[in-house]
């Protein structure tokens, strides 16, 4: 009982910050009448449907990555219950720590040792780091700064400088994650542990103790495997990234049909660089604020407000990659605490 009280308040906390984010841009912003200025025609009603089949592609994508690393040993079934759970996870508990933190409890429900899972596990997180830290160059490489960013501020620092701090912290950590699990993964706990004895970060020794450890179980377990079941993983964790971005690609071509789509492609990974360093639960609040201070120059509205028209879409694009996986999550984890609490009186 306990346990389900303390998920349903890790519930709640994302969805009251996350709505009263978009009420408090309704109130502030919305120009009354926008609303029924939309009209749902063919060109709207496909951009909605497109954008949810980018959602399912994207499930798609992490149900293969688990049959693919864990040799196939979960069915589609399990794979796609564990995506479900692992994101529903991600939505209640902040950006930085995300679902893989309780991904390896999921894959032992269906079967996998718990070493195995957490180094699986850990296996996942390093592919989605690295693939951002291939992606941000290119990016930068294909659109210019003043056009990727457009000035635009957050916290009264321009969005270029908080890009390229979020980027660095995730190449050291990718850094990290590499050399622990392919060079030197005791040197790498060791010194880890060694760097959390410092006064002012002693209380999180405990966590990085455990860190240490898994970066050892997962160098142990899949620095061996062979080139094509990395290939296999990490073309599943881009089919995966690319459908999440292209959500908004759908989104906006109802409301920005001449933008340039491969813009709006690396704003979003740029967007998701930063969501991935924020210490909120699933990103909320500042997914919606971003969303619709990002996107609103390339939004032509015509008549309507273009502001009004960005909180709308910030709104339809939470449901899609977000709020889905709350509803999603509230229905499959009684089964799961169940099946937890059989086991333990076992």
């Amino acid at each position: 009982m306990h346990n389900e009280t303390s998920i349903l308040y890790k519930i709640a906390i994302p969805i009251v910050i996350g709505i009263g984010v978009i009420l408090w841009m309704f109130y502030n912003e919305y120009q009354p009448g926008t609303w029924d200025l939309i009209t749902f025609d063919t060109l709207t009603i496909t951009a909605i449907i497109l954008a949810w089949l980018f959602m399912l592609g994207r499930d798609f994508g992490l149900a293969w990555r688990f049959k693919e690393i864990t040799d196939k040993q979960l069915t589609w079934h399990q794979a796609i219950k564990v995506t479900f759970l692992c994101e529903f996870a991600s939505a209640i508990t902040p950006s930085i720590v995300g679902g893989s933190a309780l991904g390896m409890i999921f894959l032992k429900k269906e079967g996998i040792e718990l070493g195995k899972g957490t180094a699986l596990m850990l296996t996942t997180i390093f592919l989605d780091e690295i693939l951002f830290v291939l992606l941000c160059p290119l990016i930068i490489a294909i659109i210019p700064t003043d056009t990727l960013f457009h000035n635009f501020e957050l916290w009264d620092l321009e969005m270029k400088w908080i890009f390229w701090i979020a980027y660095s912290a995730i190449a050291i950590w990718t850094a990290i994650l590499f050399i622990g699990i392919f060079i030197k993964p005791n040197g790498v706990k060791n010194l880890l542990i060694s760097t959390f004895k410092l006064k002012w970060l002693k209380r999180w020794q405990n966590k990085i103790a455990t860190i240490g450890e898994n970066i050892v179980t997962t160098s142990k377990e899949i620095k061996k495997r062979p080139f094509k079941w990395w290939a296999k993983a990490f073309v599943a964790t881009l089919v995966s990234w690319l459908s999440r971005f292209m959500v908004v690609n759908a989104l906006l071509l109802a409301f920005a049909p001449l933008a340039n789509q491969l813009l709006i492609l690396c704003r979003q990974v740029s967007l998701w660089l930063i969501l991935t360093i924020c210490p909120t639960p699933g990103g909320s609040g500042l997914s919606e604020e971003l969303f619709t201070n990002y996107y609103n120059d390339l939004i032509s509205s015509g008549s309507m407000d273009i502001a009004s028209i960005a909180i709308i879409l910030a709104l339809f694009w939470r449901i899609i990659t977000y709020y889905v996986y709350l509803v999603i999550g509230v229905f499959l984890l009684p089964s799961f605490l169940k099946a937890s609490n059989e086991n333990k009186k076992q």
